[in-house]
């Protein structure tokens, strides 16, 4: 992060580093009375996938037709230049503002998310430094910058079961135990079970498998257990508690013989309308002529972290279409309206007294 470090550090930001491991997290601030607005994202990208399949090498950024290709355009190096840049144009424009800005940058988000984002907020919250307002620069427009802010993220709640049976020939079935087809039935049922309505912030709690693992690899031998991975994305219409205790009780149902271990990567959380939706409303209208809808879909991102310290979080970037995948890109037009969007909404949020 050095090009962002120095570029801030010339508009009055203080910079520390909060690391850990071979994580880089820095927490830059301006200022030191309330309210506090935090810019938030993260450097790391996900692999660049088969490079023949790129136009041009995936760690190069290149323009081309108008737009900015590489890993990482969009997902989400872009949104980190456009806050640098509102950021700068803000302090030209208006050094002498109400409150306090802040980064807060990761090189952990697209992986485990252990030594990033949570790692200062712990360490803010042990400091009592509050965080009033949070952007998070994740891609977040579908079709067009704009057209949607998020304004929450549902919860993630994975399990591993493991059905135990007993191994023998499959020519003598009647010796053993095939815990895939035991599990069968179960499985069924779990994919068709309705767990929840959703709610007025959350569309319904959906529950699917990510991998089954079998056998020995021989095509004569019944397994004697089968290994699923499953994965709840849910709202706040069902407790993590709620859907693991159904789980639980569905699968003693069937008479399972099983272990099951469970992982809670994220609660969800909500914005609700308030002082940051509505100025992010106003300046994404300004800048695009756009009403953007709220919306909870999609994935986790770090704003769960920062939502334990901060009472309104939301996500703004430019557009997900090719986000994680071969080519991605974004468009330099639209980079530049982004930049804009985030000026706006420091402009209300920290004006500068008359």
């Amino acid at each position: 992060m050095p090009i962002i470090t120095r570029r801030l550090t010339a508009i009055g930001f203080r910079c520390e580093f909060l690391s850990r491991g071979r994580v880089s997290n820095l927490w830059a601030r301006r200022g030191d009375e309330p309210p506090l607005l935090c810019l938030a994202g993260h450097t790391d990208v996900v692999p660049s996938g088969p490079l023949d399949e790129w136009h041009s090498d995936p760690f190069e950024p290149r323009q081309r037709d108008g737009r900015l290709y590489g890993r990482g355009a969009a997902d989400m190096k872009g949104s980190l230049a456009a806050f640098v840049t509102a950021a700068e144009c803000f302090v030209a424009a208006r050094p002498a503002h109400r409150g306090s800005l802040a980064f807060l940058l990761t090189s952990d988000e697209e992986g485990d998310a252990v030594d990033g984002t949570v790692v200062v907020t712990d360490a803010l919250r042990q400091r009592g430094e509050r965080i009033d307002y949070c952007i998070v620069g994740e891609p977040t427009a579908v079709t067009a910058l704009g057209d949607t802010i998020k304004n929450g993220r549902r919860g993630s709640l994975s399990g591993k079961l493991t059905v135990k049976g007993v191994q023998g020939h499959v020519a003598y079935p009647q010796l053993a135990k095939n815990p895939i087809h035991l599990v069968a039935p179960a499985l069924a049922e779990l994919a068709q079970t309705v767990w929840d309505e959703g709610n007025a912030f959350f569309p319904p709690t959906t529950w699917q498998v990510s991998n089954i693992h079998a056998g020995t690899g021989a095509g004569n031998v019944i397994p004697g257990r089968v290994d699923i991975d499953f994965n709840f994305r849910f709202g706040t219409a069902s407790p993590p508690e709620d859907l693991r205790a159904r789980v639980s009780a569905l699968l003693d149902r069937h008479g399972l013989d099983y272990d099951l271990v469970w992982m809670l990567g994220a609660r969800p959380f909500i914005t609700d309308r308030g002082a940051l939706i509505d100025a992010s409303l106003a300046a994404i209208r300004a800048e695009t002529g756009l009403d953007a809808e709220l919306s909870t879909t999609g994935g986790t991102s770090d704003g769960r972290f920062i939502a334990e310290i901060c009472p309104q979080v939301i996500e703004i970037g430019p557009v997900n279409a090719t986000i994680h995948k071969v080519n991605e890109c974004v468009d330099v037009a639209a980079l530049t309206r982004l930049a804009a969007i985030y000026r706006r909404i420091l402009e209300q949020l920290l004006p500068t007294d008359v």
